[in-house]
């Protein structure tokens, strides 16, 4: 039963809202003074609190910072009847979830605090990844007090009961699965099913039999009836990942589905209802997709009901310690391992690093740290090297990124010479392809093979670039152990 405390220096105020939530299932507690109420805080663990700005005996302003060492996690609301403008402003700056004035409204009041209800359990109760069935298999979860992430938390409350699409974008290893199964979960359609699929995953030939299904003899190899994941996920909720490597083809049936709310198997005519909830996430710039004619304007409108933006780790590193003893914990349970804390020292070093794996890449790291450890505690000796040398508070080289370095013009004329002398034609064509591989090579060697994030820097879908290196016969790890050209020589 979810916990309501009240404190309010005005007894008539605790019997209104008492009589709003009673027939709610709300444990609804009370208190008059600041002290009591941070008493009643301190042994209830209420779930959510409303704040009068003015108590009789301290301001509110400063019982909210108490409230916060209490349990960082309670969402606060302000209650007063001296509503202000300033006072509004510096009740959300400190971090208040709301703000409601005196005389209370009964609906605005039950839909505000049953929208913090949601979040706190959001930010209690796990986001469940199934992932295995033994007793340390541990269910993931959203995890992170800080501004950022209580953001998303907010977002993710009032998006939640609305049957609306969302698209979330991140990038990647920020959570962006986790986000979407919290939305699923805390939804209408919580008790129905829920699928995934990664778009980048499946070969094009194969995404749209794995979303819609086929009949049999629709291609070869089909010899029966397969039932897709929209029609398996009737009533429920399918999270598209990485749907900026879908194919124009594919993209075009799910509109039609959003729009009509039916569909075809791949090779039938019969017209299937699916009554599906979509939540679809990228890791890539839709918008500039959309400007290639990669990406469906219309069906980028019909995704994003609602947007949710997930912050990368390096912009929200108030959560690096909560989250980096979050999986200490959690993979100790998971490896049967007895490591207790992470050293100051170590701590240190993961608040600066980079994360350009983001929260995924802190995972691994924690991980990586509990098998090599030697005795209780995570030492600095005991994270990998990466994180000693790439701090946040580095500079960047100074590049200038809007101009392309020129050309080696000897090199040039070298081949043009070459090409006429041999009676060739092509020279454009061919200049191009040597350009496209150097540079679709340059940007997986900077990036350490990660074809997401190549492509986010080359503007291109991962789609692209997987067609570029089947054409070029290319694969990331013969690129990675090849050496560039300017490092060549003997």
């Amino acid at each position: 039963m979810p916990k309501l405390l009240v404190i309010d220096d005005q007894p008539g105020i605790h019997f209104s809202i008492g009589r709003v939530f009673c027939d709610d299932g709300v444990q609804v507690l009370g208190a008059e003074t600041a002290a009591d109420g941070l008493r009643m805080a301190a042994e209830e663990s209420p779930d959510v609190v409303l704040l009068d700005i003015r108590l009789g005996d301290r301001s509110g302003l400063d019982v909210f910072h108490e409230l916060r060492r209490i349990d960082p996690r309670c969402l606060i609301v302000f209650i007063t009847g001296y509503g202000t403008t300033d006072t509004a402003i510096e009740a959300m700056k400190l971090g208040a979830f709301d703000y409601l004035v005196k005389p209370l409204d009964a609906d605005q009041l039950r839909q505000v605090v049953n929208q913090a209800f949601v979040i706190s359990r959001l930010t209690h109760v796990p986001a469940i990844v199934d992932e295995g069935d033994g007793p340390e298999d541990l269910p993931e979860r959203l995890v992170g007090s800080g501004t950022a992430m209580q953001t998303v938390c907010k977002q993710i409350g009032r998006v939640a009961p609305q049957d609306v699409n969302v698209l979330i974008q991140g990038e990647s290893g920020t959570g962006k699965e986790l986000v979407a199964r919290a939305i699923y979960q805390h939804s209408r359609r919580g008790q129905m099913p829920f699928l995934a699929i990664n778009c980048a995953a499946i070969p094009e030939s194969l995404l749209e039999s794995e979303l819609f299904g086929h009949e049999r003899g629709a291609f070869t190899g089909a010899d029966r009836r397969r039932i897709g994941k929209f029609e398996q996920c009737h009533g429920g909720t399918l999270f598209l990942d990485e749907i900026g490597d879908m194919a124009p083809r594919t993209q075009a049936k799910i509109l039609r589905l959003l729009q009509e709310g039916s569909f075809e198997r791949v090779g039938g005519s019969e017209s299937i209802v699916a009554d599906v909830r979509v939540l679809a996430a990228t890791n890539q710039n839709l918008d500039a997709l959309i400007e290639r004619d990669q990406f469906r304007k219309d069906l980028y409108y019909r995704l994003r009901g609602v947007t949710i933006h997930l912050p990368p780790l390096r912009e929200r590193r108030d959560d690096i310690a909560e989250l980096a003893h979050y999986f200490l914990f959690r993979c100790n349970r998971q490896l049967g391992t007895t490591v207790q804390s992470i050293c100051p020292e170590a701590m240190a070093l993961l608040e600066a690093y980079l994360w350009p794996g983001n929260v995924r890449e802190l995972q691994s790291v924690v991980r990586e740290a509990l098998i090599v450890s030697a005795g209780p505690t995570i030492r600095p000796e005991f994270l990998p090297a990466e994180v000693h040398e790439k701090r946040v508070d580095q500079p960047e080289p100074d590049i200038d990124t809007n101009s392309v370095p020129d050309v080696d013009q000897g090199a040039l004329a070298e081949f043009v010479k070459t090409a006429i002398a041999r009676g060739e034609t092509d020279l454009y064509r061919r200049a191009l392809e040597h350009f496209d591989r150097l540079l679709i090579s340059s940007a997986l060697r900077q990036t350490g093979g990660q074809q997401n994030r190549a492509a986010e820097i080359l503007g291109l879908s991962r789609a692209t670039v997987r067609a570029k290196l089947r054409n070029m016969q290319l694969s990331v790890a013969k690129v990675l152990t090849r050496r560039p050209p300017d490092s060549q020589g003997g």
